[in-house]
């Protein structure tokens, strides 16, 4: 993962990630065929995006720490909902 010293190429790269995660954990089908291979991307994916969100923070004026603390708050209950699947 890149490190941004800028503040919004930050922010955006975890923001789009958590959106990628949230779209991925909609898509994940519980009876599917490939419901362990699904599964095994998202938690890739969401280990990539809780590292994207810990990198913009340490860039982050104040308003975007509240937002990125936000999307911290939507992966873990994305995680949490995963560990009950």
């Amino acid at each position: 993962m890149p490190y941004h010293s800028n503040k919004q190429e930050a922010f955006q790269d975890a923001q789009r990630n958590l959106y990628e995660t949230q779209n991925l954990y909609q898509d994940i089908v519980k009876d599917s065929a490939n419901y362990g291979h699904q599964l095994k991307h998202l938690k890739q994916e969401i280990n990539e995006t809780y590292q994207q969100i810990e990198n913009a923070l340490e860039v982050a004026s104040e308003h975007q720490k509240e937002q990125l603390e936000s999307f911290q708050k939507d992966l873990k209950s994305i995680v949490d909902e995963v560990n009950e699947i």
